[in-house]
């Protein structure tokens, strides 16, 4: 792939991620095992890649439990999740928060009960198959929880379409790595954030560099993997825009429950690495927080 900053290949990983995100959109969570073995192209084994667990079944796997599922508008969580990014921000009443490439809402919905009716919570997406789902699911988590504090706009991650300085919590997950120019986009985490405020994120990250053919796949792209970076580089790009309190935390048991259960796409992907090494070698969720000097 071409360096970050050739606006032609931005363009191209845009339009790729923003396509197959649109097309889950529009879809919705397959049953089980209904997608063609093509249409992988998300974060997570959901049926919408055509695993054999459902987007409920992973999201409890990677930490959600099954109270916060339950009370979920319908088709919010469509199984693009890597981890559980509001477990590990340490939401309180009050506070705003930003979701970056909020989807279908699902972290949005659960984060907005934890900041209550003072609080609120904004989640911001570039394809607009997802935005006009998380909005349609407004109504539901009005209904469900008597709260209206949670909006949507549409936007992309490195352009946020916040005011500076009026954020307290920024939370992601299974994004950043989509991003042609993720430096870019933890400058503007930082633009949001008010002095003292955090972030805690869920991501995929590479243990070592993956190998040319998985990194030239678009459906690794659109799946959270091709795009991703070393974690030394994952830690440098957050130590770089100014963030304290670094910790970046690998999760192996994401990477090798898609393994194991026979996602589409990390079959591909061990079809195309050394022989003798597995997925889990080079593949790795993390749970990233950090916090904007004071």
């Amino acid at each position: 792939m071409t360096e970050p900053n050739d606006c032609n290949q931005d363009q191209t990983i845009y339009d790729a991620v923003r396509e197959g995100y649109g097309q889950i959109a529009r879809q919705g969570a397959l049953s089980a095992g209904t997608a063609p073995p093509d249409a992988s192209g998300c974060c997570g084994p959901s049926s919408c890649c055509g695993s054999n667990w459902s987007p409920d079944q992973l999201a409890e796997r990677i930490g959600y439990s099954a109270d916060q599922l339950a009370v979920l508008p319908e088709g919010a969580n469509m199984g693009l999740s890597c981890g559980n990014p509001t477990a590990i921000a340490a939401l309180r009443p009050g506070q705003i928060v930003l979701d970056l490439g909020s989807g279908g809402g699902f972290d949005c919905f659960l984060a907005g009960p934890k900041v209550g009716a003072t609080g609120r919570v904004i989640g911001v997406d570039m394809t607009p198959d997802m935005l006009s789902k998380a909005r349609g699911s407004i109504r539901s988590y009005r209904e469900r929880t008597g709260l209206d504090n949670v909006e949507f706009r549409l936007g992309e991650i490195e352009h946020l379409p916040v005011a500076d300085a009026g954020v307290d919590v920024v939370i992601s997950n299974c994004v950043i790595n989509l991003s042609p120019d993720k430096p870019q986009v933890w400058r503007e985490i930082a633009r949001v954030l008010r002095p003292g405020g955090t972030v805690a994120i869920s991501d995929i990250a590479l243990l070592r560099p993956l190998p040319q053919p998985v990194r030239e796949m678009v459906a690794a792209l659109v799946g959270c993997v091709a795009g991703a970076v070393l974690l030394d580089e994952y830690r440098a790009m957050i130590a770089t825009a100014g963030f304290v309190s670094i910790s970046v935390q690998p999760k192996p048991e994401y990477v090798e429950t898609l393994s194991r259960f026979e996602d589409p796409l990390y079959r591909r992907i061990a079809e195309a690495l050394p022989a003798g090494t597995t997925a889990s070698d080079f593949i790795t969720s993390v749970d990233a927080t950090a916090s904007k000097r004071a």
